[in-house]
């Protein structure tokens, strides 16, 4: 039993989700014992996984090892979706009650789409990396759709479905691509391949920008974003948190492993290698993200452009590492953890101002509320200024540290779109403050008034200490994604 123990993590998960589809049936729909089942179940998976950290597992078994990593990096991106995945269950935990869908399958696709992420960070074979992508994919549509009397949300689901079936048999097709030109599908394998000049080029180039194109749907790269919108508006709020974090952070592990290991330096250099291409699609997705955002009246729309922007950030990281492969692969693992506490807690506390079964949704669904209910004003400030890059928050450090690697890098123009384009995110990232203490509801709309719940308040408080702690303390987060990124590029 102990060879297994490198992948309690992820048993954790499937014997939650499994335990948890017996316990709905025999609880009759009481969803009170699959939350707290789940909830516990992810700070485990999460402990147990920092708590190998430190001492980095040694003499795993090859039918482990063939197939997914044991390494710091893998037990990084556990931590980061299973706390990701924990906030969404809280905010889901007072969400779901208060507009009448509590039910214990929510927490089911909760627990196997984490699991599906989780395989897709420590995936080290690209036949792995499929079956985690469509776990985690699969989930995500049901729980898109998970509000089944609403034409909204179904038209949301059946339109992310649709565009990720596209997107994953483009990835799927490239990887057969790469399969055909180099005969492997490990990443290391694949990269040896490569480095020994026995695959044709122009082939692996093909397949890989087949496989940026799958991946790039699920991080929400322009032009693959088309679904984000849809998606964000019509999900549950608590979804929407979800998915914008943890979809994200597994995607983005995938992009770092495969060019770290698969790639690396044989496919990076010249206009025609893959930092060019990433170089290219930062820019495309930072620049729209940010300028579609600013047009935005519903909130939640918003912030789905806004993570557009957020994952050109990223690409702009990934970009780098070509070039700088341990400051740049160290500053995108931050980012992530930054943006995960950062974009739960806005979500949070847009679930926190809705009640009696009214979402707040709109501009004007927030206007006066930081006044009237200070606690929900603060903790909409916080995870605001957060991620508008504001110091001493985590997205501050996240954005620094980024940018910094860019400059290392020798990208100082595209750095410089970087923060223009981070200048414009602020006027948006304002405007939500502005509606909150210095306008007041419209005559005749009603007065919103937060949800009572114990669930999202304890959420928003775990989101806003991680939040400050990363802000205050960045050198020791930035340590451990340091040590995280050792164990991927060595």
């Amino acid at each position: 039993m102990m060879e297994l123990l490198p992948v309690a993590s992820l048993l954790m998960l499937v014997s939650a989700g499994l335990a948890i589809m017996l316990l709905d049936v025999f609880t009759k729909g009481r969803a009170e014992l699959p939350f707290v089942t789940t909830i516990a179940l992810l700070a485990a998976a999460a402990i147990s996984a920092a708590a190998l950290f430190a001492p980095a597992p040694t003499d795993v078994p090859a039918f482990i090892t063939d197939y997914l990593s044991v390494d710091k990096y893998g037990l990084f991106f556990d931590v980061v979706i299973a706390l990701g995945a924990a906030l969404a269950s809280l905010l889901a935990g007072g969400y779901l009650r208060e507009h009448g869908l509590e039910r214990g399958e929510y927490y089911v696709l909760i627990l196997f789409s984490a699991l599906g992420a989780m395989v897709m960070a420590r995936a080290v074979d690209l036949l792995t990396l499929f079956v985690g992508l469509e776990t985690l994919s699969l989930g995500v549509y049901s729980l898109v759709g998970y509000r089944r009397t609403s034409a909204r949300a179904t038209e949301a689901a059946v339109k992310y479905f649709l565009l990720g079936s596209f997107a994953s048999a483009i990835f799927l097709f490239g990887a057969a691509l790469i399969y055909g030109a180099t005969g492997h599908t490990g990443f290391r394998s694949i990269g040896e391949v490569i480095a020994a000049g026995h695959a044709p080029v122009m082939l692996v180039l093909l397949g890989l920008a087949m496989l940026v194109a799958g991946l790039g749907f699920k991080v929400s790269a322009v032009p693959f974003h088309m679904w984000t919108p849809d998606a964000y508006e019509g999900a549950p709020t608590s979804t929407t948190a979800f998915m914008s974090v943890v979809v994200k952070s597994a995607a983005f592990a995938v992009f770092l492993r495969l060019l770290a290991v698969g790639f690396g330096d044989e496919l990076s250099r010249g206009a025609g290698g893959w930092p060019a291409l990433l170089t290219i699609l930062a820019a495309v997705t930072m620049v729209y993200g940010n300028l579609a955002a600013v047009a935005q009246s519903s909130v939640k729309r918003m912030l789905a452009y806004s993570s557009i922007a957020h994952a050109g950030y990223l690409l702009l990281g990934l970009a780098a590492v070509g070039t700088k492969p341990a400051e740049a692969t160290s500053a995108v693992l931050y980012y992530l953890a930054a943006y995960t506490v950062s974009n739960a807690l806005v979500l949070g506390a847009l679930i926190w101002s809705g009640s009696h079964g009214k979402e707040a949704t709109s501009y004007a669904d927030l206007a006066g509320l930081g006044r009237r209910h200070p606690a929900v004003g603060a903790a909409f400030l916080v995870g605001v200024l957060s991620l508008m890059g504001f110091p001493p928050t985590a997205g501050f450090f996240g954005k620094w540290y980024v940018f910094s690697a860019a400059v290392q890098a020798d990208m100082v123009g595209m750095t410089i779109l970087a923060v223009l384009s981070s200048a414009v995110g602020a006027f948006y990232y304002l405007k939500v403050l502005v509606y909150l203490y210095m306008k007041s509801p419209e005559e005749g709309a009603p007065v919103a008034v937060p949800m009572k719940s114990s669930y999202v308040v304890f959420a928003l408080v775990l989101a806003a200490y991680f939040v400050m702690k990363m802000g205050l303390t960045p050198a020791r987060y930035l340590d451990a994604a340091l040590a995280a990124a050792s164990g991927l590029i060595g």
